[in-house]
């Protein structure tokens, strides 16, 4: 019977412990001081990742006491990437919901290859600001809004996202302009990397349809380039895309100045806004002597020299 009893009293003992530990691990930091501190969460991070960086900012006393925390109200799926303003002054619950409901700026990222109204769609669905208007302001950047992952202020305007993407624009081609092996200039080579951009699909085709559309603009040869025609086609309901599939001969023949089968050179602007790796193989393109390019149904481009090139590929990977 006092084994019993002493194995109730350990227990209760060791229970009360857990409670006062589990109390204390809970309380404020530090709870005279309010300092603000900005947190970032980033992408990708785990709730135990998030618990010790709250430790070493000083922001919450345990991160074991604070991941338990977390589950127990169930929030661990409920904080999202952003920035927050947090103090010392406040105890483990009140950092919790603040990190679900206080987001001071947002993680925003911007593939490759997106038209302006396609950026628009994607600051619509992330920022609270965000306002039809702005849709102008981005097709005036067409082809300089940088594809990237951002932290976007959510009450930002947009001269700030702009501004914000443009800085990035500028600093990335600024690294890779001195490679540039052509004469075209900023504007036609950020033009030409759009087209890039949504005409290759694998990367080993970039540098390679760069060089065909670089080739035929040395001889004054037509693009006839089909993003260009989505491009002036513009939404497609049924379809519900911005860049129609399966363009028709119908299709080929819009009165547009962006249509690069009717038009000769590159089309007045850019037709989406490139990455990286679209904008290094423009400035610095293979050098070839290819005129012509075929995709199959893999999105693989197949090259040719000479029309007869060019129609035996066709043959070989577009005729059933």
């Amino acid at each position: 019977m006092k084994k019993l009893l002493i194995v109730v009293v350990i227990f209760v003992f060791a229970a009360v412990a857990s409670i006062a530990w589990w109390e204390n691990m809970l309380k404020s930091p530090d709870p005279n001081n309010n300092t603000p501190v900005i947190f970032v969460v980033n992408r990708g991070d785990g709730v135990r990742e998030i618990s010790h960086n709250l430790k070493s900012e000083g922001l919450i006393k345990d991160p074991t006491a604070f991941f338990l925390l977390i589950k127990q109200l169930g929030l661990d799926k409920e904080i999202q990437a952003g920035d927050f303003r947090l103090d010392p002054s406040m105890n483990a619950r009140e950092v919790a919901q603040n990190l679900t409901t206080g987001r001071l700026d947002i993680w925003v990222t911007i593939p490759e290859g997106k038209r302006a109204e396609e950026v628009a769609e994607i600051l619509k669905n992330n920022i609270p600001s965000y306002q039809e208007s702005w849709i102008s302001k981005l097709k005036e950047n067409e082809g300089y809004l940088f594809p990237d992952t951002y932290l976007i202020p959510r009450d930002a305007s947009i001269e700030q996202i702009a501004a914000i993407m443009l800085d990035n624009f500028n600093k990335k081609f600024a690294s890779i302009e001195k490679g540039q092996t052509n004469a075209l200039s900023k504007n036609d080579a950020v033009t030409v990397a759009s087209l890039v951009e949504r005409e290759a699909k694998y990367p080993q085709d970039r540098p390679l349809v760069a060089s065909v559309i670089i080739n035929r603009l040395d001889i004054g040869m037509k693009l006839d380039i089909d993003a260009t025609v989505q491009y002036a086609l513009g939404f497609q309901k049924e379809q519900n895309s911005w860049w129609k599939k399966n363009l028709s001969l119908d299709d080929l023949k819009i009165n547009s100045l962006y249509n690069t089968y009717i038009n000769p050179g590159l089309p007045p602007s850019p037709i989406a806004n490139p990455g990286i790796e679209a904008l290094k193989a423009t400035i610095a393109p293979e050098n070839t002597k290819y005129l012509y390019y075929i995709s199959d149904s893999n999105g693989r481009n197949h090259y040719g020299r000479t029309l007869a090139e060019h129609q035996q590929n066709i043959e070989i990977y577009l005729t059933n």
